[in-house]
């Protein structure tokens, strides 16, 4: 049990400083990007509040990733605890389970983040709505088939402590019925 607290003792304060910096990084590529605008980068031909963007976000997703991993793991710990308070021996459906919801939020964060570029970097229209629509179906397919396994593994977990409870009443039933 020690081993648990002191991952929880690890993990907790680097994943509160990970999502602060990625607050923070989050507002300076909102922030800082305007003022440097209209600075064309030599060599690049792009606009200074452009690149100011991209490196703010990239830095932004290394925080969130660096988060993510930390909160992973504590999300193993917690799905572990509620697996043992219901009782459920079987640990690796659970845990899949808790990773496939994890999965769908970083779907969901990724498709989001890459949207925008695609219509900042692809200039011609026919192929920017292409693109578009790729990603959102793209990762709406993705996101279907997760919710499919994690409705999957749910059903196997209700089933099998409904199995269990069935047994324990007919067992109990016996027991009245021969009067022990």
């Amino acid at each position: 049990m020690s081993e648990i607290r002191e991952e929880i003792r690890s993990r907790v304060p680097r994943l509160t400083m990970s999502l602060i910096m990625a607050v923070i990084f989050l507002v300076i590529s909102v922030v800082v990007p305007p003022t440097v605008g209209g600075i064309p980068i030599p060599g690049l031909e792009i606009d200074a509040s452009f690149l100011v963007w991209i490196i703010t976000i990239i830095i932004t997703a290394i925080f969130l990733i660096r988060a993510l991993s930390d909160a992973l793991v504590l999300g193993d710990i917690v799905t572990d605890i509620v697996i043992r308070r219901m009782g459920i021996k079987e640990e690796r459906s659970p845990k899949r389970a808790a990773r496939d919801l994890i999965y769908i939020i970083i779907i969901i964060l990724i498709a989001t983040a890459v949207l925008p570029i695609i219509v900042t970097l692809v200039k011609l229209e026919e192929a920017r709505y292409w693109l578009t629509m790729l990603t959102t179906i793209s990762a709406l397919g993705i996101i279907l088939i997760l919710i499919y396994d994690i409705g999957r593994i749910l059903y196997r977990i209700i089933e099998q402590r409904a199995e269990s409870l069935a047994d324990r009443l007919s067992k109990m039933a016996e027991q009245h019925k021969n009067g022990e």
